[in-house]
Order: structure tokens, then C-alpha cells, then sequence
């Protein structure tokens, strides 16, 4: 009986081309947020849903594929600093996003939360948003343990296509 030799040398190397969006461009832009609020050009910023007081955009440098944010338009750093009307407009957005997310990737679970303050680890300190995780059973790997490496399974192009199918599909 043959036996087949473990493909060591192809999994020593971890291809991820895709990459190379993040850091051959100019420095991160730390107002990305108040770019996109104030944009007319939605796909371009990745923004999914315009509301009055605040709107749904995808993460740009996601923790999973589909991670989404809702953002009030005001650049505030406190929850107690949002008004009533922008409260409940960002849960219904958050209402929104998962309802798109098991739509587009049929998501079976989410992580929904603020990351307030630096210390906190938000990486806008300064522009409240709530992220929006969409999750699966098993889509735990040994990825972020042993190579210290994210596996994202579809582009963000794509997956903005999906996204907004979906909700044109919703809204009929």
C-alpha cells in the first residue's frame, strides 16, 4: 500500500494575497466613520443603510466576515451623549443588521457590543459604534491560536453585494 507524505512545504506557507489591500495603502484614516457619514458615495465607504440619525456600514478590517457597524452620524464618544432618537435608531439598526446577516450568510449567532475608550480597545475612540459579529457553531479554528491569523472566507466586495441584495429583497 502506497503512502501518501504529509504536504509539510505547502502548509508551512499561508497564502493570503487579499492582504495586500491593507497595507499598501496610506496610513489608516482614524475618521473613517465621519467619512462615511458624511459620503454620497455608499459603496465606496461600505455603508449598507442610511437612517436619519445614523447608519449601517461593514468593517473595513473585520474580526469575522460580515462583521457590520452601526454609527450615529454625530462624532460622539459617550453613550450619555447620544439622544434618545439616535438610541433607538442604532438598536434598530443593529435589529437590522442581523436580519441581513442571517439572510446573505445565513449567520446562526452574533457578538453585539461598544468598545468605549482606548483602553476598552476601540480603535475610534473618539466615534461611538456598535459592532455587529455575526457567528457560526464550529467556526472556531486554530487560525488565531497557533499562526496568530484571521481566515476570512469571502471578500468584502462580494459580500457587500450579498448584503445589499438581501435588503433590496427585504424592502419589496
Amino acid at each position: 500500500m502506497a503512502t501518501e507524505e504529509f504536504p509539510r512545504k505547502e502548509l508551512e506557507t499561508l497564502w493570503a494575497p487579499w492582504r495586500v489591500e491593507y497595507f499598501e495603502k496610506e496610513p489608516r484614516n482614524l475618521n473613517f466613520l465621519s467619512d462615511a457619514a458624511q459620503a454620497s458615495d455608499d459603496a465606496a465607504h461600505l455603508v449598507i443603510t442610511r437612517r436619519k440619525n445614523a447608519f449601517l456600514m461593514m468593517n473595513r478590517y473585520p474580526y469575522a466576515v460580515g462583521h457590520l457597524m452601526a454609527v450615529p452620524y454625530r462624532k460622539l464618544a459617550e453613550l450619555s451623549a447620544l439622544g434618545d432618537n439616535e438610541v433607538v435608531e442604532l438598536w434598530n439598526l443593529v435589529t437590522h443588521a442581523q436580519a441581513l446577516l442571517r439572510a446573505a450568510t445565513k449567520a446562526q449567532g452574533f457578538n453585539i457590543g461598544l468598545n468605549l475608550g482606548e483602553c476598552a480597545g476601540a480603535g475610534v475612540p473618539d466615534h461611538l459604534h456598535i459592532h455587529i459579529v455575526p457567528r457560526w457553531s464550529g467556526d472556531t479554528n486554530f487560525m488565531p491560536i497557533l499562526a496568530g491569523t484571521r481566515m476570512l472566507s469571502e471578500g468584502l466586495r462580494a459580500l457587500y453585494d450579498k448584503l445589499m441584495d438581501a435588503q433590496s429583497k427585504m424592502t419589496r
